[in-house]
């Protein structure tokens, strides 16, 4: 994990930090002090009404942080750019907000684990109950930022905004995305219109929220979707449009775990001529809860769903599918009643795990809870 590193405009010393001033001027757009760290309940740019709004951005790596190699192809490796040289990539994104900037890890996000998600979540609640930011913008790889942001949209604790943002493109690409997604982020995460809506990932100028949306495209600049419900807005220049309502958010669905980990949640994938080695092998290696990839309406050969029978006697079972869309029915080919089963209801397999592993560290196994809380939006 990168060494953290934080940004104030108090001329504060911070770790490896940036103060990006609103208004400042510079070559390269926003203006870059490097000064030393001060604990973190004193890192606080105060609140003055009238004053541009504070955004927090916490960096963890990914495509946007990413550099292209030199010779001719398509390869680059992905955490290579400092949070510094994103922002600095932005003309004028100091005149959007007053910056402050955190360098929380720097790796590609295929590496994402729940000890960073843990790491991000304190991190923004301690922002959040200090008054230290108006809103959270984190840098993220697009690989797994749809589970990092409905972990994250479960256990912050605030109406602010919580926007992540990736690229498709390496930072130094020719039409790399980063810079304008970055834009579009901290404009998100300053706005008042953003309140209220919980984790939201954008990227080439569509809102998502953290629940509905998906990757579903290897390298398509329009990858990401929320193929049930649409996306929660749109950002054109300089205007954000909404059109989904905002809820109250200020309190969290699950408090932070304690400890570095999440119990261990294991997916199983279906398909044609499945044999149920996938589920023994979960249950050798200690998982507390297994969650199906189903075909279909999350089914499986039989054989797999008497092993997931079986499995259930001393772990929860959840049922999802591999279908990039839809909701998974209780009882219909599958009867979840008299097998134990759970149904993620809308939710594909990844984030059913994440709400699964959540729902176990608060001790809720019982199926008609689980079945209750993977139904409730």
């Amino acid at each position: 994990m990168g060494r953290r590193s934080t940004i104030s405009l108090l001329g504060l010393a911070l770790s490896a930090v940036l103060v990006v001033g609103c208004g400042a001027d510079s070559g390269n757009g926003a203006a870059v002090t490097s000064v030393a760290p001060p604990s973190p309940s004193t890192t606080v740019v105060p609140s003055v009404p009238g004053a541009p709004p504070r955004v927090t951005i916490l960096a963890t790596g990914g495509t946007i942080a990413g550099k292209a190699n030199a010779e001719p192809g398509v390869g680059y490796k992905a955490g290579q750019a400092s949070v510094q040289d994103l922002i600095s990539a932005v003309p004028g994104l100091d005149k959007i907000a007053t910056l402050q900037a955190e360098s929380i890890a720097n790796i590609g996000s295929q590496d994402m684990n729940e000890e960073i998600w843990l790491t991000l979540a304190r991190r923004i609640n301690q922002l959040f109950a200090d008054n230290a930011t108006d809103g959270v913008v984190i840098t993220h790889g697009t690989d797994t930022i749809e589970e990092t942001s409905f972990f994250l949209d479960n256990v912050v604790a605030t109406d602010k905004p919580v926007v992540l943002v990736g690229a498709v493109r390496p930072a130094n690409a020719l039409s790399a995305d980063g810079p304008a997604n970055l834009r579009a982020a901290v404009s998100i995460a300053a706005a008042p219109a953003a309140r209220g809506r919980g984790a939201m990932v954008v990227l080439n100028d569509t809102i998502h929220s953290a629940r509905e949306v998906t990757k579903t495209h290897t390298s398509s600049m329009q990858t990401f979707a929320s193929p049930n419900t649409g996306p929660a807005g749109y950002v054109s220049g300089d205007s954000i449009r909404f059109v989904t309502t905002p809820q109250s958010h200020t309190r969290p669905r699950f408090p932070v775990p304690d400890g570095s980990s999440l119990p261990r949640v294991d997916i199983v994938y279906s398909h044609a001529g499945m044999r149920p080695d996938q589920v023994d092998d979960a249950v050798r290696h200690g998982a507390k809860g297994i969650v199906l990839a189903g075909v279909g309406d999350g089914n499986t050969a039989k054989a797999v769903l008497d092993a997931l029978a079986k499995a259930n006697d001393d772990r929860v079972v959840v049922r999802s599918t591999r279908v990039g869309s839809g909701e998974v029915v209780r009882n219909a080919e599958v009867n979840d009643d008299e097998l134990g089963f759970a149904t993620s209801a809308d939710l594909n397999p990844a984030k059913a795990r994440v709400l699964l592993q959540l729902l176990l560290t608060v001790g809720i196994t019982d199926p008609v809870r689980v079945q209750q809380e993977f139904n409730a939006r």
